[in-house]
Parts: structure tokens; sequence; C-alpha cells
């Protein structure tokens, strides 16, 4: 799996991150390589391991300055490539720092992320083609917090649209960045939604199926892109939401948030809610990444809140909901342990393409979907349909980016 993630671009940092020139380097710790990130004096991005060639000491420690990152310790000098340039205690004619050159990966802003390529550089795909990194900046909004689970724990939440009408119940009455939405009220009027899932060039489209009035069905479609991208289907007028899912290592996974509306300016009061830890981001700790409500502190469980439904599991916010109960299986669930049912098949289905994706790539080399940017050119949808008809035959247009059109919502 850790291979299969180097054949795409993921996000790496938000670009907040290292917003001028020269600043302040960034730790970043992806597939269990510990990087350090930064900016150099002509505007450039580096992503180069984290430690010194001389003696191992974190270049995190660093001064960036003069178009290098040097360590504090003996003052050696690496460019954003990880080439050594500069080693101060050789004689003036030595060539001993050409020969020194740290572990590098390209790092590239599109949109409001900076993103990674970890593989074969032969093989660099073309950058991502998301429809939420392409909007004008003002539309769109990105988060990011650190979840102590592993990816695939985490992922499988953003693809399972029949725990919406429980653990979120509270939220979709009274979240600012949900409310108000006709889908809320047949999420919470039909609790046995039926899945029915469609293959994609890039992954899955996942429909969950719930009934309308007037003979009609409401159906949700979210889209799964290869490896860890998740769309979740929009209501109303409200910004679209979504996830990427980046293993930190086997244990712990960088969750990037996102809202965005494809034709329209988010308002300062949307914008503000998104600061604020509503809709899908989190309250983190000032400084970090970590959320306020974690598993140190039960998630500031509020029993009288759940007692009054206020919040189905007492716990606030949506992404912290989430986070919680899928933190409470541990770092590695025991899948064995399972009792699986069709709700589940998106996820069945997802865990099916991405082992005969892993094992294609290992045995033949193949590239794995989601690779090709033309794959990420998908929109979630929420559609009313009449009971004979397909669900995505009759929402190919609205599964489809379409540059100023807005999505299709309900």
């Amino acid at each position: 799996m850790g291979e299969l993630f180097r054949q795409y671009w993921v996000p790496a940092f938000l670009a907040e991150e290292l917003p001028e020139d020269d600043c302040p380097p960034v730790r970043v710790k992806i597939l269990s390589e510990r990087l350090i990130g930064f900016r150099d004096s002509a505007g450039r991005y580096g992503l180069i391991d984290e430690f010194c060639a001389h003696r191992g000491a974190s270049l995190w420690f660093g001064r960036n300055e003069e178009g290098g990152l040097r360590c504090a310790y003996h003052g050696w000098k690496y460019d954003v490539t990880g080439q050594c340039v500069e080693v101060p205690s050789e004689p003036a004619n030595s060539s001993f720092c050409t020969n020194v050159k740290l572990t590098s990966y390209p790092l590239i802003k599109v949109g409001d992320l900076l993103w990674t390529y970890l593989g074969d550089p032969a093989k660099q795909p073309p950058p991502p083609q998301f429809e939420f990194v392409h909007v004008p900046p003002e539309q769109t909004y990105s988060s990011k917090r650190w979840q102590e689970s592993n990816w695939l724990q985490a992922l499988e939440g953003g693809i399972d649209s029949s725990h919406v009408s429980w653990l979120h119940s509270g939220a979709l009455n009274n979240d600012p960045l949900f409310k108000g939405a006709q889908g809320n009220k047949y999420n919470m009027a039909d609790l046995k939604p039926f899945f029915e899932v469609a293959e994609a060039d890039g992954g899955l489209f996942v429909g969950a199926r719930r009934t309308a009035e007037n003979g009609n069905y409401y159906w949700r479609i979210t889209p799964w892109v290869m490896p860890a991208f998740t769309l979740v289907p929009p209501r109303g007028d409200h910004p679209v939401h979504g996830h990427f899912w980046v293993p930190i290592d086997d244990e712990n996974c960088w969750v990037y948030t996102f809202d965005y509306h494809p034709v329209r300016a988010l308002t300062p009061t949307e914008r503000q809610a998104m600061v604020d830890g509503f809709g899908v981001h989190s309250e983190n700790i000032p400084g970090t990444y970590r959320p306020v409500q974690n598993k140190d502190n039960d998630y500031l469980m509020d029993r009288a809140a759940q007692k009054r439904g206020e919040h189905y599991s007492g716990i606030k916010g949506i992404a912290i909901q989430d986070a919680s109960l899928q933190e409470s299986l541990g770092p590695i669930v025991d899948r064995s342990k399972e009792r699986l049912v069709a709700a589940d098949s998106g996820i069945i289905k997802a865990r099916q393409k991405l082992r005969k994706a892993a094992i294609a790539l290992r045995d033949d080399g193949t590239t794995p979907p989601g690779v090709d940017p033309a794959h990420h050119r998908v929109r979630s949808a929420a559609v009313l349909l009449a009971k004979e008809e397909s669900f995505l035959e009759a929402s190919r247009d609205a599964v489809t980016v379409k540059p100023g059109v807005p999505q299709h919502s309900v």
C-alpha cells in the first residue's frame, strides 16, 4: 500500500504553513518518512529528509536563508532539491559537498494546498485536477487535523452514508453548514438506506437511496477517487465538502478537509464557521493540528447534550464525531471480527479495489486508478429520481465537473 500511495500526488501541507520566502521550515511525517518542508529565498518549495547528512541533526532547527536551509549544528547547507551546497569546515577548493544529497521530493502549490509526489520521478503524473483546488480562492477553504487511527479506518467513514442519520442527526438540525436543506428531512425520515455501488474510472460512485415523496427516491452519490479522496454529497446551497486522507504511518493519518462552492464565493459567515470548526472542520490546539477534542479528554463528551438529543453521541462537531468512533476502534482494527451488512457495500467494494490495485502494481507494474488527472474531475451529488431510474445513468451530468455550473443538490 505504501508503494501504491507513491503513485499519486498527495497533500503535504496547507499552503499557509509556508507563507513566504525564507519562512521557518516545517516538519511533516508522510508514509513513515520524516521530512522537512521549506520555501527558499526565490520562492521555490522543497521537501527533503529532515536530518542533516553530517551527524543527523534535525534541520527543523536550521536557518532558512540565502537560497537554502542551513543546519544549526555545523552549518551544512541544502537547497530545495536536497543537494548540499556548502560545508563550511571544508577548504574553499573542496568538492566534497557535490557528493552529498539528501532524499528530496517535489513540492508544488495547487490551490491552497502543497502537494508532493513520493514515487519514481520517471513516472511522475500531471498535477492534481480536483475541482476544489481549481476554483478561485474566495470559493474554497481547507483545513487539516491529525487523526490517531490508520488512514483506511478514516477513509471508510467518508464513504459510509448510513451513519449520518444516527451519528450526525443533531448536526443536521443545528450545524450552520448543514442545517436547512430539504435532503436532511429524507435522511431522518428513512433510516434504512439502500446502497448501490458503481464503478468509476478512478474509483467508485457510492449511491445511498432513501424514500422521498411523490414516488421518488432521494439519492446521495459519494465519489471515491483512489486512493484516499472522498467528496460528500451537497446539502441545499451549502458549500460542498470532502476529505483527503494521507497516511502518517500505520497508525496515524493527516485528514485534509475542504469546503468549496463551484459558482460563488464563500460568505464571511460560512468561512468563519469553517475556521471555528463547524461542518467537517475541527478546532485544533493552537500551534498544532491536533483537535482540541481528542482521546486524551474523551473528546469533551457531554452526556447531558447527548440526553437532550443535541449531539447524538454527546460529542460536538461532525469531524470529531467521526474521529472519536474511528479512533475508538484502536489504531488498526481487527477486521476479522466485523459483521458487515448490505449498507457496507461501498466499504467492501473499496477494500476489494484497493487490494486488486496494490497486487497489480506489485506483480505487473500496472498504474492504479486515480493517477490520471482526468479521474479527478468528479462531483458528489444529491438528486431526486423516479424509482425506475438508474442512479448513475440518470446522474452522469451531476457527477461530472462542469465549470460555472452549480452542484446538483437537494
